[in-house]
């Protein structure tokens, strides 16, 4: 009777307004493509809009493309942790949401989200690499208003399949940003999974470390132009020869059954 009386709490406290239906909507329409959507996005921004060289000065532009990409390497980094720990499987089947569990160890005990937040570091970090003011304002919205949606679609449908139990769980734990309360202890208990951790994002890594190359060869040409930049620009394309080393050789392995656990 208590589970029921709760339940019933919950479906009131939830709301059934326009917004929410039409949020839940969005996000499930966006976890089928979000791929697709978010690369050909990302990729219209990129042809769309111009890079600004801050202060006119290429060393203030090197500072922003270094603070960049740590913001991108801290979004990576978060997102091995989620990974290698206590992994959670609900990418679906054919696009679908699917939980066979609710995950609520490792970093689940801290952020409900880790690995999309880890997402929007990588999407701020390479926005700021690539340093263009309409590209902030429309890259910014359009990706956090896609996540946003897509973690409501998630939150309804584990919230519809667990009840109680993830209610409770939401109470507890935030939506994005990590609590930092005990984090050392999680990252201090169990062991990490580096074979998994590399089967399930060789590609992530190779994609958003070869973008980000590519945007500091596509700033370099459109802030100086090529000829003038030639030399640069072959220093900065060398860097892609080792990322796609790393995604042949990790493929192969993972083909191959050789990161199984």
């Amino acid at each position: 009777m208590q589970k029921m009386k709760r339940m019933k709490e919950i479906r009131t406290s939830n709301g059934t307004g326009f917004f929410r239906k039409s949020m839940i909507h969005t996000g499930n329409t966006l976890f089928r493509y979000r791929n697709t959507m978010f690369f050909v996005v990302g990729f219209a921004l990129i042809i769309s809009t111009k890079p600004e060289l801050l202060f006119k000065s290429t060393f203030y532009d090197n500072c922003m493309d270094i603070a960049g990409f740590a913001v991108a390497i801290t979004g990576q980094v978060l997102r091995a942790l989620v990974i290698g720990k206590d992994y959670i499987k609900r990418g679906g089947r054919d696009n679908k949401m699917m939980a066979n569990r609710l995950v609520q160890g490792g970093l689940f005990a801290h952020s409900r989200n880790p690995l999309y937040f880890g997402n929007i570091l990588i999407i701020i970090g390479m926005g700021i690499i690539y340093n263009s003011v309409w590209g902030y304002i429309t890259a910014y919205s359009f990706f956090i208003f896609g996540y946003i949606a897509i973690v409501m679609a998630e939150e309804d449908f584990l919230r519809r399949k667990f009840g109680v139990e993830y209610e409770e769980y939401c109470n507890r734990v935030p939506r994005f940003i990590p609590r930092f309360a005990g984090i050392r202890n999680t990252l201090s208990s169990g062991g990490f999974d580096w074979f998994r951790f590399l089967r399930k994002e060789y590609n992530m890594i190779c994609i958003w470390v070869g973008s980000a190359i590519v945007l500091r060869i596509w700033t370099e040409i459109l802030h100086f132009g090529y000829a003038a930049r030639k030399k640069d620009i072959f220093v900065i394309s060398l860097c892609l020869i080792p990322v796609f080393v790393f995604y042949c050789v990790t493929r192969y392995l993972k083909k191959h059954e050789k990161l199984s656990t």
